[in-house]
């Protein structure tokens, strides 16, 4: 399938990264579809948390040009595409254990406005941010818990928090790294759930091990091996092409 360029909101052309003696990424073409789930898989050590660390400039390529919206953002640093509307979730829940989560998400708003984080500013003047929040709160399914604890929380909800943080910076992409890792089945359809919903109006590029919820959620799968694009397509088609089916029996996956 091709797509326009005006269909595609993240598009990488020839990006490689290469460690001392290591090439981790070689050549890898991506083109994502705005407003599609796209989930980039492959077996263990096939490139994609290198991949997608340089997609989000949280590492710089060796060469390559990455565009987002027509724009070449390859030699921007992480905070520059956050406010192009570029923003990215970590596979290990990150939140402020000792405040709410209604506080925490507030905290994400405070930043979108270009505020600094001043928590000893009067708590009049930070309850402006409190209705917004409120309403990312909600669209996580966390309203019943927003004046809990952040630390208190299960797993998946603390993975539903931080999609409400990054819900905060209204991103007009996300990039999802690992969002069921560590979960149980309950906390997984829980959060499947919650990215499609929030997908409604958003691009959403996700790496993700569990096979189940990339057949499920996504509407493209690049399959990487070896820091090279092994296959693209749908996943009737990806998971039927004879060299996916040999790299994952060869080499397990994450």
């Amino acid at each position: 399938m091709t797509t326009s360029a005006q269909d595609t909101i993240l598009s990488a052309r020839g990006l490689t990264k290469r460690f001392a003696g290591f090439t981790a990424v070689n050549g890898v073409d991506l083109d994502v579809r705005r407003g599609s789930i796209h989930a980039l898989i492959g077996p263990n050590g096939a490139g994609k948390t290198t991949c997608f660390n340089l997609l989000t400039k949280f590492l710089q390529p060796s060469s390559g040009r990455i565009t987002f919206n027509g724009r070449d953002i390859t030699a921007l640093q992480p905070a520059a595409i956050a406010r192009l509307g570029v923003v990215r979730s970590f596979q290990i829940s990150a939140v402020f254990a000792q405040m709410t989560v209604l506080e925490n998400v507030r905290i994400a708003l405070q930043r979108r406005r270009g505020d600094s984080f001043d928590f000893w500013r009067p708590q009049k003047v930070l309850a402006q941010f409190d209705d917004e929040a409120m309403r990312r709160v909600e669209e996580v399914g966390l309203a019943d818990l927003a004046h809990a604890q952040a630390g208190d929380l299960s797993y998946g909800r603390k993975r539903a928090l931080e999609i409400a943080t990054t819900l905060a910076l209204e991103p007009e992409m996300m990039l999802l790294d690992e969002p069921m890792a560590g979960m149980a089945q309950e906390d997984v359809t829980r959060i499947s759930a919650l990215i499609r919903r929030i997908s409604a109006n958003r691009t959403i590029l996700m790496v993700e091990h569990n096979l189940s919820v990339v057949a499920d959620l996504s509407d493209r799968i690049t399959v990487l091996a070896r820091g090279e694009v092994l296959a693209e397509g749908s996943y009737a088609e990806v998971s039927q092409h004879p060299k996916v089916i040999e790299a994952y029996i060869g080499g397990g996956h994450e």
